[in-house]
């Protein structure tokens, strides 16, 4: 196999492409890796579940090609992770630890990519390990936390191809792509971003290979059990991403405070100093398409009305490349300081430090720290209700929960307390079916309190009462109540299509 690489250079490219790589800080970036490790792992138990993961935990049981809120990968990654170290919540994050220290190491590998010697590196990987969501993601599984793997793989073997000029690397551009899609297809935007900045600012030459056509066939081929799925169920996820940008409005108004934020404050200006370097640096001008990616990437957000953490993998890259030139003027003492300030503050906003009866502060700051705390009180609270249902009716008798969390909540918490598992119209909870027809008994309602639309469904319904979450905590799981209601009113087959939500 050749080495296909044109011999015309654009004028903007020059001959500032190196060849050749600094060492790599092996041993900093092992420690590294292994701090960050120890701490996710010694955290991973603490609280429980996240509503998400439950969720992962249900639809891994019901293996197919896609759902409707997501490809298939991190549900099976779930499963595996179960199957292989147990129902825990420790057992189900080591996939999410070894991603996020891959993130890590990915981040060391792409400032090594622009030229940083072993301290930029040791930096970079430093920044990243101490970053809200590296932090964020590493303790808990959510497809997020592979999407950003996959985001800064891509954009390292982007950058070894702009930097090599050698056109094979768009196979293992494809692998990373089509791999990354089974897993969310929002990676389709990163895609298209970096293509446009490609086309926009160069070095265009690369795309002069035939790999360039078989790397795009590999990503077609590895993506396509999902693709086609989802075409034959009608691109459901695109639904759910419209519903998404229509409650956009506080995504738009926020993107850039979160931005800064979920990085951390302190380290603003090395994602800015990288993406002035990446525009203006000689030496890394080839690499120039990340800041006009990244500006893509920020208005297609903004416009569409979506999250924040879609833009981080590529500040992230911004900031690796930030690292040099902060490091030439920066005191040690000052970085240290910073580094360890960024580390406590998202340590606690991020992680679960504190005991749950302490989670207020965090959780106001972080949602996703009260969604994993409560779940066995809350089915203590249904456990209670179910009770009231007379002992000859109750196996007729069904529990309808509003938010699959709930819903997956008492498929794990249930048994035990005496629940049969509970239904949902929610995302793929709605396609693994309805209560049997023959279910005509009491049917025990859970949904938000303010949701009015699920109750009215149903006749006779009277209220049990809140579910009680054992902590004075604002979360979505203490929003809710139960109703004790008649039978359906209609056959289950007939009335499911109108209890679907997204």
């Amino acid at each position: 196999m050749t080495i296909e690489r044109s011999d015309t250079k654009l004028p903007e490219e020059g001959d500032s492409r190196p060849r050749g790589l600094p060492s790599l800080a092996a041993g900093p970036l092992t420690a590294v890796a292994a701090a960050l490790a120890a701490v996710l792992t010694a955290l991973s138990g603490r609280y429980g579940f996240h509503r998400d993961e439950l969720y992962f935990m249900v639809a891994g049981d019901h293996p197919d090609f896609g759902y409707v809120d997501q490809p298939p990968l991190t549900p099976l990654l779930a499963r595996a992770s179960t199957a292989l170290f147990g129902d825990t919540p420790s057992a189900l994050r080591v996939v999410a630890t070894v991603f996020c220290v891959a993130s890590v190491v990915t981040v060391a590998l792409i400032a090594r990519e622009l030229g940083g010697d072993r301290r930029v590196q040791t930096v970079a990987a430093c920044c990243a390990a101490t970053s809200g969501i590296v932090l964020g993601l590493g303790h808990l599984l959510a497809t997020a936390t592979f999407d950003m793997l996959a985001w800064l793989v891509i954009s390292l073997l982007v950058l070894r191809l702009l930097r090599t000029g050698d056109g094979r690397w768009f196979v293992a551009i494809g692998v990373a792509v089509g791999v990354g899609m089974e897993n969310k297809q929002l990676l389709g935007l990163l895609v298209v971003v970096l293509f446009a900045a490609l086309l926009l600012v160069g070095p265009r030459d690369v795309l002069r290979t035939r790999w360039l056509p078989i790397g795009a066939l590999i990503a077609l081929v590895l993506a396509a059990p999902n693709l086609i799925w989802s075409a034959a169920n009608g691109w459901p996820q695109f639904a759910v991403a419209a519903g998404i940008s229509e409650d956009g409005a506080d995504d738009r108004a926020m993107l850039l405070p979160l931005l800064i934020a979920q990085l951390s404050p302190l380290y603003l200006p090395l994602w800015a100093a990288g993406l002035v370097r990446l525009w203006r640096d000689p030496s890394v001008r080839w690499a120039r398409l990340i800041p006009v990616a990244t500006l893509l990437l920020v208005a297609a957000v903004q416009i569409a009305g979506g999250k924040s953490y879609y833009v981080l993998p590529l500040l992230m890259v911004s900031m690796a490349a930030g690292v040099a030139p902060v490091v030439q003027w920066a005191r040690t003492r000052v970085l240290v300081v910073c580094i360890a300030v960024a580390a406590a503050v998202n340590v606690v906003i991020g992680l679960p430090v504190l005991p749950p009866a302490a989670a207020g502060l965090p959780n106001a700051l972080n949602a996703e720290v009260g969604e994993q705390i409560g779940w066995p009180e809350f089915a203590d609270s249904v456990a209670a209700a179910w009770q009231q249902i007379p002992e000859a009716d109750r196996a007729r008798a069904v529990i309808f929960a509003q938010n699959y969390g709930e819903a997956a909540a008492i498929a794990l918490y249930g048994p035990e307390r005496g629940l049969p598992a509970a239904y949902s119209g929610h995302m793929s909870y709605a396609d693994w079916g309805p209560p049997p027809d023959t279910a005509n008994g009491p049917v025990l309602l859970v949904h938000a309190a303010e949701n009015r639309r699920i109750p009215a469904r149903f006749t006779d319904c009277r209220l049990i009462g809140p579910v009680d979450v054992g902590h004075d905590l604002d979360n979505q799981v203490s929003e809710n109540v139960i109703r004790l209601c008649g039978a359906a009113p209609v056959p289950w087959s007939a009335l499911w299509p109108s209890l679907r939500s997204t």
